[in-house]
């Protein structure tokens, strides 16, 4: 076999490699959230499964560890409360009432285990508007 058809069998495989891990690494973030009362609604179907849940934090639900490593609270839906407890790092501004995607898996007796808190803050998304002065 002459040189030229080694180093073009190792690109080859190199190529194939690669693009194999790129696609491992991006299907996790190709992951789409439900929202609290979808997954009450599903619950039979999501038990098990790795999901992010949407929703927004109960007021007076949450509580957090004094080494911030673990949080409990109810996710707000229409139909219910979503119960959730969270382990791991809690970001900083995490507070009531605030909108939420928890990554985790959902319990038989539909309580969601976190494995991870995004905080969504509303108000970066905002329209700004400046007023003219005459």
């Amino acid at each position: 076999m002459t040189t030229g058809k080694k180093l073009t069998i190792a690109g080859l495989v190199v190529a194939g490699v690669s693009i194999y891990m790129a696609y491992l690494g991006a299907a996790t973030s190709w992951q789409y959230y439900v929202t609290a009362d979808e997954c009450l609604a599903d619950a039979k179907k999501l038990a098990g499964e790795r999901i992010r849940v949407s929703g927004k934090i109960a007021a007076g639900s949450l509580q957090i560890a004094a080494d911030r490593r673990q949080a409990s609270f109810k996710l707000v839906g229409s139909s219910g409360n979503l119960p959730v407890v969270c382990s791991g790092t809690m970001p900083d501004n995490l507070a009531d009432s605030m909108d939420v995607v928890v990554e985790g898996r959902l319990d038989g007796d539909r309580l969601f285990r976190g494995e991870k808190i995004i905080t969504r803050c509303a108000s970066k998304y905002k329209a700004q508007h400046s007023e003219k002065t005459p």
